[in-house]
């Protein structure tokens, strides 16, 4: 839970960005407790990505690509 002062609350990005990630805030003043923001919609879960480097590694093994030297050549054909 994240603690913010009247004054941090001009700060609404950083307010912004907490309650989209699911933080309950608290608003204080003085030291004080007097009042709470809330998320409505809980948070995102983490999206899973694939493991793109074992992917290549699997279907390419141990081969180094020479993707610039295709490029090059590929261009230079195409060159009128």
């Amino acid at each position: 839970m994240q603690s913010i002062t009247l004054r941090q609350l001009r700060d609404t990005k950083q307010v912004k960005t907490w309650l989209r990630a699911g933080v309950h805030i608290e608003v204080r003043e003085r030291g004080e407790v007097i009042g709470d923001l809330v998320p409505r919609t809980p948070p995102k879960p983490a999206v899973e990505w694939p493991d793109f480097e074992a992917r290549l590694k699997r279907n390419f093994g141990d081969r180094v690509l020479p993707g610039a030297d295709l490029l090059i050549e590929e261009r230079e054909k195409s060159r009128y």
